[in-house]
């Protein structure tokens, strides 16, 4: 590979990874009565804007993770890499899990704090490899920061969960 050109096959990896959480994550996401009925704060964003958000999110998460995976110069940083993209993927899939499917947007609260910290361990791990890589994490940590202060506000608004017609 010439110095600065990318390595396509790691760009495909990547956008694949990032598109099949993405699917998994909207498959999963289901906006139907339950999901209409909760109460919400009123800064939430319209439900137009979380689309077109998550695609800019996981376009810049598809690039910081080729940037990163191409700085690492060994298998142990590429072996982390891979680790703490798996885990946080997996952390990304489980919030729209726990909070539409299981009906539970308490349990999803614990959960995306736990994400959080995951971006956190991402943006730590790449900025040793590239300021950029870790740079371009800066927005998806914002983003789950205020996904995580509304799904703290409608739990409070909603609660509690888990009893029969508390949701």
């Amino acid at each position: 590979m010439t110095q600065g050109a990318p390595d396509w096959r790691a760009v495909l990896v990547a956008a694949l990874a990032a598109l099949a959480v993405a699917l998994a994550g909207g498959l999963l996401t289901r906006t139907g009565p339950w999901s209409q009925a909760l109460r919400r704060p009123a800064w939430r964003p319209p439900d137009w804007a979380f689309g077109p958000i998550w695609a800019v999110i996981f376009a810049l998460i598809t690039v910081s993770g080729v940037l990163a995976w191409s700085a690492a110069g060994d298998a142990a940083s590429r072996a982390a890499l891979v680790a703490a993209y798996a885990v946080n993927a997996a952390l990304n899939i489980a919030w729209s899990g726990l909070f539409f499917r299981a009906e539970r947007p308490d349990w999803a609260f614990v959960e995306i704090l736990v994400l959080w910290v995951s971006i956190l361990v991402l943006i730590l791990l790449s900025l040793p490899l590239s300021m950029v890589s870790a740079l371009l994490l800066l927005p998806y940590l914002a983003w789950v920061g205020v996904a995580a202060c509304l799904n703290r506000a409608i739990v409070r608004l909603n609660g509690p969960f888990g009893r029969p017609g508390h949701g």
